[in-house]
Parts: C-alpha cells; sequence; structure tokens
C-alpha cells in the first residue's frame, strides 16, 4: 500500500474543522489518553482521525518504517520516512501536531489535534554508527527499539534462534541513547536482551506493546521476572491489543482476556508502570480478499493466517479507547490508577526520558 499518495477529501476537512472546536473542549474536560504505540496511517482520512479524537486519544507513538531492512535500506528507509510523516504533518496540521518534547501533548490537546511522537521498531537505521542516533533525534524521532523480531547488531529479537543477549554495540547503543534523550523501547527483543538492556541503562525504559506471558503464552509477550525488573528500575509496559498475544479466544469472550493481562500487569508491576500500547490499526477492518493481500505484503514472512483476525471484535475501530476507558475502570481500580494506565503513566516516563 503507497501510504505517501492519500489526499484528504474537501468532505473530510469540511468534518474535521467542525470537530476541532469540540475536540479542543474536549480536551480540557477528560483525562489524558496516551496510546504508547499505535498506528497513524497516511490514508486515514479526517473523519476518522475525529473519531479517534472523540473517544479521548490525545497522543500516540507511532512507527515510521518497515523494520525488518538491514543495513544501507534501513537507513535510507528511515530518513525518508521522517521527511514523509513530517510533510503530512504539516499538510494537516490542523488534525496533528509532530510530538518532540513532552509538554506538545498540552499544546495539541489545547488546539484539538493529535500528539504524534515518532519511533522506530528496531535499529537497524542506526547501522554501528552511533552518530547516527543523534542525527534522528535531530529530525525528531523519540524512541527507538532496540531490536525487532531477530538478531541485529545491538542483540537479539524475540524469535532469535538461543538466548544471546544485548552485544557489546547495543550496550554502547544504550548508552547514546540515554546521553541524547531518546526512549529505549525493548519491545519485540528476547527476555535476556530485555533484561541485558533494563539493567544496562542509566534511565528507564518501555516495553511499548507487549502483553504477559503468565497469561498467554506468546513468543512475543514478556515474563513476570521482566516485568518486575521493568518497574523496579521505573519503566512501563504497554498492553497490546493483538489478539494472538492475549488470547486463542474469539469473539465475544476475548475482550475480558484482554483485561486480565492489564490486571496482571498492575498486580506485578504496580499501578504506575502499566500502559496501554494497542499496536493497532484505527479503521475498521473488515477480512476481505483484498485486506488479507494487504496484510501479506506489509507482513511478509510475520504473516500466520491461523492467528487471523488480530483484532479484538469490540476493539475493532476509531473509537476503541472508549471501550478501554470502561473496561479498565470496571476492574475496580481507583479513578487515578485508571488514569495513570490510560495516559499519565506513559507521560511520566517521557517526561524523565525525553524532557
Amino acid at each position: 500500500m503507497d501510504r505517501r499518495n492519500f489526499i484528504l477529501s474537501g468532505a473530510a476537512l469540511s468534518a474535521t474543522m467542525a470537530l476541532a472546536p469540540a475536540a479542543a473542549a474536549l480536551a480540557k474536560t477528560h483525562p489524558l489518553t496516551f496510546d504508547a504505540m499505535g498506528e497513524v496511517r497516511f490514508e486515514y482520512d479526517a473523519a476518522l482521525i475525529g473519531q479517534m479524537r472523540a473517544s479521548g486519544l490525545d497522543a500516540i507513538t507511532i512507527t515510521l518504517c518497515d523494520p525488518k531492512h538491514y543495513e544501507g535500506q534501513a537507513y535510507e528507509d528511515a530518513v525518508q520516512a521522517v521527511l514523509d510523516h513530517d510533510a503530512h504533518i504539516a499538510k494537516h496540521n490542523d488534525l496533528f501536531l509532530k510530538a518532540t518534547k513532552t509538554g506538545d501533548i498540552d499544546v495539541a490537546r489545547a488546539h484539538g489535534q493529535l500528539a504524534l511522537f515518532y519511533l522506530f521498531q528496531n535499529s537497524t537505521q542506526f547501522g554501528r554508527d552511533l552518530d547516527n542516533v543523534d542525527l534522528f533525534y535531530k529530525l525528531g524521532v523519540r524512541s527507538a527499539q532496540i531490536t525487532y523480531n531477530d538478531q541485529n547488531w545491538a542483540g537479539a529479537g524475540c524469535k532469535e534462534l538461543g538466548a544471546n543477549g544485548l552485544t557489546h554495540f547495543g550496550r554502547d547503543l544504550v548508552g547514546r541513547m540515554n546521553e541524547r534523550g531518546m526512549l529505549i523501547d525493548l519491545s519485540h527483543s528476547n527476555m535476556q536482551t530485555m533484561a541485558d538492556t533494563i539493567n544496562a541503562s542509566k534511565v528507564p525504559v518501555i516495553v511499548s506493546h507487549t502483553a504477559c506471558m503468565a497469561v498467554h503464552s506468546n513468543i512475543r509477550n514478556t515474563t513476570d521476572a521482566n516485568l518486575r525488573l521493568l518497574a523496579d528500575k521505573g519503566g512501563v509496559a504497554g498492553i497490546c491489543q493483538m489478539r494472538p498475544f492475549l488470547t486463542t479466544k474469539r469473539g465475544s469472550d476475548a475482550l475480558p482476556e484482554y483485561f486480565r493481562h492489564i490486571d496482571h500487569a498492575v498486580k506485578v508491576m504496580g499501578a504506575d508502570h502499566v500502559a496501554i500500547g494497542s499496536d493497532r490499526d484505527h479503521r475498521v477492518v473488515e477480512m476481505t480478499d483484498a485486506y488479507i493481500a494487504e496484510l501479506k505484503a506489509e507482513e511478509g514472512a510475520n504473516f500466520h493466517e491461523p492467528d487471523w483476525p488480530l483484532f479484538i471484535d469490540e476493539l475493532n475501530g476509531p473509537r476503541r479507547m472508549e471501550v478501554v476507558w470502561d473496561g479498565v475502570r470496571k476492574l475496580g481500580y481507583p479513578s487515578g490508577v485508571a488514569e495513570k494506565i490510560m495516559g499519565t503513566n506513559v507521560r511520566r516516563i517521557y517526561r524523565e526520558v525525553i524532557g
């Protein structure tokens, strides 16, 4: 899918202009909602963004480019992705604000915009040149994963053979990211790389989109031992909304399993360290032949048809954060705890690390 050729229709823009004052007013009355990792695709029209904002969503960290690329291609893709996203935001600055510091969230809320933070889901775009951390920081990137699924120069991903952890270069990368104020994300890492990095970092780190291994066994999930270590070091875990990571159940039976992961994470880590990291599309997804073809093209070797649909029915669409808010509240936490999970825990770690 070519995300660069999407142009918002005039009708959609008119709809958003009508929604903007209401969204700005809403921002003054509702608690912060911050998705630690989710999608905002170029083909999302203004009406869809308006529904996302109307659901309460204020800020989201988005993936810029394909994390499966290596070496020169990874670097070139990363630079181009920053340029493309910058251009898209500039063209639609009534909808979005490029966020490079935590205070930008408040600015976006006040103007009815969605604050977008940039994330790379790998460190391959840095190659073996730590100065590239500085380069991408100057370009506005504020977070990067150490690994994706496989081995790279920095460490081992969750699908790599063996139990290799953080490499010598990986330790140097952690140090440079700490110095620069770029948040380290350990999603897709294996458990050894995750533990090594948590211990090596001088500041808290995030696992922006994961689930609890103790609740459902999946290679992308995090053990209780690492969840505790993450919390002990001040970090945050975002619980994802990818159904295969959460449960084998489908239909109406799946949604309660999502909230089981959130509840388990709170019990293991404490309320100050759990967040929402949806890792999901905001469109209403229908499992058509065309959509399956799109998925196969995007996912490549990661496409595993028996896992689909990836979504939970009640969370399939742009207003899903309303469902999440309701479900978190029904877990019986005090209102302040629900607000931490839905947004302020992510804001806290962003403030501590990126400023």
